[in-house]
């Protein structure tokens, strides 16, 4: 299984810190569906400092999400190490990790996310100062390179471990690349090769076979998922039992699909508020509707809309409508922990 320092997970599957989907409402679905290690989508280093009200929002962990892992970035040591200390000693966040994969400019402007790729010196220097600082585990989440012409994946997680690090998750991508193309395993199996610390290896999963595939291949201690649970939790569970029996459950019917979607709803209202949540779960909803027959039909309507209870009628129309055009098949309910999750 997979260890990070003192904290043990149950399985190997991770859910990555997406920003914009990793709150708690989030984090919490993809605990009760069974995943190893939640993490926290980044806040900035300043912003943690400052201690402005949205940012320590954005620190808060249920109980029921652990172990999970709190990301922060920035570029500068001493307030790295400022925000560090806040996580460390103010939350119950149970492992701190550090962006250095954020390709976007406003970050990397920064010195920081992305731009430390560069300098394996400076990864040392700033890993070493929050480990010396905390007392709960670090880690670092980081991509391959820079660009093709500057791929220091092994030297940077090298620097990560004799910083003091406690782990490392390698998205298979250099900044320049965003999210397009492929994610290069090969490299992410050198890593795991260089380092004696877990490697968690990222980029391209985007199925139960994808994460057995990546683990063959790169011998890494864990999987870490993104893109592919956004509007599917279910591929969570899925990965976790293939990995675990080979066996390779069902996807979810649409009344699934839509309940669990619904739920996730519910708790952003109640972390967010009615306003902020109906804005914020159009772009979960499309993910949950993502493939259901005639879903494009409705995602026009539910744009617009900005009320919990609109919303549900909505969705609870679209599935009535489509249990009625499918009512002569077979139902493919994929049994989860989520089923009885209230």
């Amino acid at each position: 299984m997979l260890k990070i320092g003192g904290i043990e997970m149950k399985n190997q599957v991770v859910l990555a810190p997406m920003a914009g989907v990793c709150n708690p409402a989030f984090r919490l679905i993809a605990k009760e569906f069974g995943t190893g290690l939640v993490c926290a989508e980044m806040v900035s280093d300043k912003a943690i400092i400052h201690g402005n009200k949205r940012t320590r929002e954005m620190l808060f962990v249920d109980e029921r999400e652990k172990p999970l892992s709190l990301q922060i970035f920035g570029g500068d040591r001493e307030s790295l190490v400022k925000a560090a200390k806040v996580v460390d000693q103010e939350t119950n966040a149970d492992i701190i990790d550090i962006n250095m994969g954020c390709p976007v400019p406003k970050v990397t402007k920064c010195d920081a996310g992305a731009r430390w790729l560069l300098d394996p010196n400076k990864i040392y220097e700033m890993v070493s100062s929050v480990v010396e600082s905390v007392s709960k585990p670090v880690t670092v989440k980081m991509r391959i390179g820079w660009d093709s012409e500057h791929i220091y994946a092994v030297e940077n997680a090298r620097a990560v471990e004799r910083a003091g690090g406690q782990a490392v998750s390698v998205h298979g991508r250099t900044r320049e690349q965003l999210y397009t193309g492929h994610a290069n395993w090969d490299i992410i199996k050198e890593v795991k090769e260089a380092v004696s610390i877990p490697v968690i290896g990222n980029g391209d999963v985007a199925s139960p076979e994808d994460a057995r595939r990546m683990l063959d291949l790169t011998h890494c201690d864990g999987v870490m998922i993104g893109r592919g649970a956004l509007g599917n939790p279910w591929m969570l569970y899925r990965t976790i039992e293939y990995l675990q029996s080979g066996e390779l459950l069902p996807d979810p019917s649409p009344e699934e699909k839509i309940r669990i979607a619904i739920l996730h709803m519910d708790r952003l209202v109640a972390l967010k508020g009615e306003a902020v949540a109906v804005r914020e779960m159009r772009k979960h909803l499309a993910w949950y509707l993502k493939g259901l027959k005639g879903s494009a039909r409705i995602k026009d309507v539910i744009m617009e809309e900005t009320k919990r209870d609109d919303m549900v009628r909505i969705l609870d129309q679209f599935v009535s409508q489509l249990h009625m055009v499918d009512n002569d098949e077979p139902s493919t309910i994929a049994t989860s922990p989520a089923a009885v999750a209230q």
